[in-house]
């Protein structure tokens, strides 16, 4: 349902360019918007069942590069890929992050599923979760408990469809935790370094975190905010994405830790 140009699908025009920051900050009164409040408005009104919505505009579908793990994802052959902006507000959808699997989430997932060690009976904190592949992957490896967290409302309802369909239990927390004391062992987030304004709030936030002996780890398919200096480099994946969403068919995805996390699990 693209063309051979790649474009944008077009429930992102308007919003934002396909790269490198296609999941930008939004604000009520437009696009791009600089209101840091993670990468969504989250005060869209639900005007339809997210759990209707969800199973009848997605596919049961399985990450290229995290295969152990099913989604309830769009796809190109879906009318969620094609619908507007406008669209989406008569049927109060901010639009759906949650839908599809990122590449920064994907490396992440890997890398936690690779080495179980880091999260294994620990209690895990998945930030701006989106469909929860983060979330489910940290579950999977063995940890105590993962909480998933995103302002998005639709999230909460897509990540319980998404860890029903691997057997297993997420909790969820719809607020914006960024500066608050720490509160888990470890903390995940894939893909968050894409907007100048909302990495000039979690970057300081992570590095206390990390201070505070929380183990923060990121995973980043090389956007432009991406702190590279404050942290250290654990692997590097080459991830299958859409062309229409990024701007290739594979990215370079790079899972690092902030410094001062403790070293352990490998």
């Amino acid at each position: 349902m693209r063309d051979d140009e790649g474009v944008v699908p077009h429930i992102f025009q308007g919003v934002v360019p396909p790269h490198p920051a296609l999941r930008a900050t939004f604000s009520p009164q437009g696009r791009r918007g600089s209101k840091p409040k993670l990468n969504r408005n989250p005060h869209h009104p639900m005007k339809t069942d997210p759990e209707t919505f969800i199973r009848a505009n997605t596919d049961i579908m399985t990450p290229p590069h995290v295969p152990e793990i099913r989604l309830y994802l769009a796809s190109e052959a879906h009318d969620l890929w094609l619908k507007t902006e406008e669209e989406l507000e008569e049927i109060g959808l901010p639009p759906p992050f949650w839908a599809f699997a990122w590449a920064g989430g994907q490396g992440l997932a890997r890398h936690i599923l690779d080495h179980p060690a880091l999260v294994t009976g620990k209690r895990v904190i998945d930030f701006a979760s989106g469909s929860g592949l983060v979330a489910i992957a940290a579950m999977k490896a063995g940890a105590a408990s993962v909480l998933a967290v995103d302002i998005d409302p639709w999230t909460q309802t897509a990540i319980r469809l998404n860890a029903a369909l691997n057997e297993i239990d997420v909790s969820f927390a719809a607020s914006d935790m960024i500066g608050t004391e720490r509160s888990a062992e470890v903390y995940l987030a894939g893909d968050v370094f894409y907007d100048k304004t909302f990495a000039e709030r979690i970057v300081p936030w992570f590095a206390a975190l990390a201070q505070q002996g929380a183990d923060v780890l990121v995973g980043d398919p090389g956007r432009a905010y991406c702190p590279r200096d404050r942290m250290e480099m654990l692997s590097t994946y080459q991830v299958p994405v859409t062309r229409a969403l990024e701007d290739s068919e594979v990215k370079k995805t790079t899972v690092w830790r902030f410094k001062g996390s403790p070293v352990s699990g490998g």
